[in-house]
Parts: C-alpha cells; structure tokens; sequence
C-alpha cells in the first residue's frame, strides 16, 4: 500500500479540519498536519491563471499557453500533442517544517483530455525546489494511463508513489501546488478541475503505546455503509493487480459510495450500469469493486492503491474526496457524527489488532462508527480472510486500533 491517511468523500457536505495548535516549528512530539483546498471561483482566484479560466465553480482551459508533446509511457508508443494551460496556488507555510505531502483533486477528463499535479517546496531559507509531479491522471485511457511519475528524487525530496517526502534532515516550510490542464492539439474539449488541494504533515516519531484518546461523540452511531469483502474478487482481472488482498482500496472506496449513493438516492455518485456491465463474467459479484479497480489502477506503481486516485475516482462521480491525515479517533468521531464514513491505513502484527486474524505492512478499512464504549466500528474488507461480505463489518477495540492507525499514517 502507499503512504496513506485517511480519506473523507462527501456529498454536498464539507468536512473542515481543524488547523494544528500553535508549538514551535521544529517540535517533533506532536502531529502537525494542514490541509488547504480550493473549491470554487472565489478559491481559484486566489491563485494565478495561465490559459485557466473558471467555469461555474472549475478550473477548465481558457486559451492555451503553449503545447506539449507526450508519449504515454504505457500506451502504444504514439506521441501526442496537447494543448496546456496551467493553474497555481498561492503559497501556502502551514506554521511547521513539514516533512510529507499529499495532493488530492477532483476533475472530469472529457475523452482526450488529462491533468498533471505537480509541487514545488521552499525551505525557511527562501529556497525553492524544483517542480515535483505528484500525478498525471486522467478518468480513463483514452487520453492517457494514469499514473504516477518514477525517478524524481533529488538531494531535498523524492516522490513516493503518492507522497512527497523530504530527505533525511531535510524539511520544506512552504508549498505551492500547480495544475497543468491538457488537450489534444486542434480539440476544444476541456478537463473541469472542481477542487484540489494538499495535506502537509510532520508526524512523531513513536517508540511507545499511545493511550486510547478521550471518547468524542460518535459514541452508538454506526453509518449504514454497505459491507463487500475484496477476497470474493481473488483472481479477479489480472492486469489490475488480480483482486483478493491487492484490492482494499478499491473495495473500501467502493463502499464509501454505496453508501453516499444509499444515503442521498442519488445513483449517480457511482458508476451506472452501463459502465459496470463491462465488468466480466455478468453477473460477478459486487461489480462495483472490480470497477472502482479498474479506474484507480496507476500503471508506475502497478496498483490500485494510489490514494489520491481513489479520492480522484469518486470525485469524478460529484462526491467531494480529499486525502489528510488525523490525529486520533477523537478527530475521526467528528466525521462520523456528521455522517462521513472515513477510509483510512493501517498496518500491524496479528497479535496487536485482536479480531482481525491477520497481520499486515498496510491495508486499509472503513470507520463506519463507533460503539458507546468508544471502540471502532469498522467495514474491513479483509473480511477475516473469508470470502463473504458477512465477515466485514467488526469491532476493534480503540486504543489498540489508535496504535495501529495514528504511529503510522494518521
């Protein structure tokens, strides 16, 4: 799995997060996390336009600045030519050295369309980094494969996978996002950019148990959020990492929009049936997976557990995705209570979460509530290792969950 968080997908609901407290810049005992976005007109004027106009609330190509020749990587060898037009943030100093950062977007990519995200850091020395490309990413292939973008390490940062990570030593204190829009040379077609946005993070470093944080109150609310088990998919598309324990992220972002679908009546915050008859053999089981699979794969990274594309992959449905970071069940009870599933990374040996039966380097699940004693209500799609959508819905106790989640990913 990547470097993940939690994520929160919602319809027509906003979920604000709270800024960190004020402690010095290099305090490393405590979480220091930030997330900004830009999600309307009044947003992106705040940032600088090159070619980007707004239309309605999205970012879309005005008059191109330039074009680019690209050559997908992963596609036939073709090069092709795009139109660009660009977008970039005000510069943004969260109050900390951070020392990790996540993009996350919502867009729609009309056939032939795609975008890049990239970032640049500057350290409190004034100094700026290069450009970093966290994503070229498109809804499907027509255009491009999605992916993430190898080889971009340097003696300040790499990239990993989804997550710009500063060296050894190394911090930035700033950043400033950029969008890059493309399309086909002599087309008028434009991607929307609904919003983007970034979570910078410093976290601890633990060497001992975090005690269960203080009770919120979520305490006896549990989310109707639909159970699927990613093991009823082993085998399942090969070219797509082959389901079964490859496919948590896929499964769990599948439910948060079962859910957002069950909620609101509003089926088209997931895919139709058009789109899911082209999962084979008809008639498989929970399609919905194997689609959600399908359009979160990144072909650098040979899997489906890109975060920032799964987040991307149902905000192009209309739901509002973002990737962050949290720092207790305290926080993640807030969500709960306004109706907000989280999915979130963990990782742990199979004897420090008791009732999962397995142990992992990373896997993700659902928060769908909590019990009146604070223990987490989950939807986990490892399902106890069986393959039945009965076995996903458990409870963890808090404070060994908080161990497992907050140390290693928040």
């Amino acid at each position: 799995m990547m470097l993940a968080c939690a994520t929160a997908t919602a319809a027509a609901m906003t979920a604000v997060l709270p800024a960190s407290t004020a402690l010095a810049k290099k305090d490393t005992s405590v979480s220091h996390i930030r997330y900004e976005q830009w999600s309307s007109a009044t947003d992106f004027a705040a940032g600088a336009h090159d070619g980007t106009t707004v239309a309605g609330d999205d970012l879309a190509i005005a008059t191109p600045t330039g074009t680019f020749d690209y050559t997908d990587p992963y596609g036939d060898g073709t090069t092709t030519t795009y139109d660009v037009a660009t977008w970039t943030s005000p510069e943004i100093t969260p109050g900390f050295d951070y020392t990790e950062l996540v993009a996350s977007w919502n867009a729609d990519t009309p056939a032939g369309t795609w975008i890049q995200v990239s970032v640049a850091g500057i350290g409190d020395d004034g100094a700026r980094s290069k450009d970093y490309i966290l994503a070229r990413w498109a809804e499907d292939t027509d255009a491009i494969h999605r992916t993430s973008v190898p080889a971009q390490g340097d003696d300040l940062a790499f990239v990993a996978i989804d997550t710009l990570v500063a060296r050894t030593d190394r911090h930035f204190t700033t950043w400033q996002l950029e969008v890059s829009l493309y399309r086909r040379t002599g087309t008028t077609a434009t991607p929307a950019v609904s919003l983007i946005g970034a979570m910078a993070s410093q976290l601890p470093e633990q060497s001992k148990a975090l005690p269960a944080s203080p009770l919120g109150e979520a305490g006896g609310i549990t989310l109707d959020v639909p159970t699927y088990s990613q093991e009823t998919h082993i085998g399942d598309y090969p070219e797509y990492n082959g389901g079964g324990e490859a496919w948590c992220s896929p499964t769990s972002t599948a439910m948060v929009m079962a859910y957002w679908q069950q909620r609101t009546g509003n089926n088209s915050y997931g895919p139709s049936a058009a789109e899911l008859a082209s999962i084979e053999p008809a008639g498989h089981p929970d399609p919905y997976v194997d689609y959600a699979a399908a359009q979160t794969y990144d072909w650098n990274y040979d899997g489906t557990g890109n975060w920032p594309f799964n987040t991307a992959y149902s905000g192009s449905y209309g739901l509002e995705s973002f990737v962050t970071r949290l720092r207790s069940l305290t926080e993640a009870e807030r969500f709960i209570k306004a109706g907000i599933p989280l999915v979130v990374s963990i990782s742990f040996k199979k004897s420090e979460l008791t009732g999962a039966g397995y142990g992992t380097n990373g896997h993700l699940m659902v928060i769908v509530g909590f019990t009146e004693e604070g223990d987490v209500v989950a939807n986990d799609p490892a399902s106890h290792l069986i393959r039945s959508n009965d076995e996903v819905r458990v409870v963890y106790d808090r404070e060994e969950f908080e161990n497992v989640w907050v140390p290693h990913s928040g």
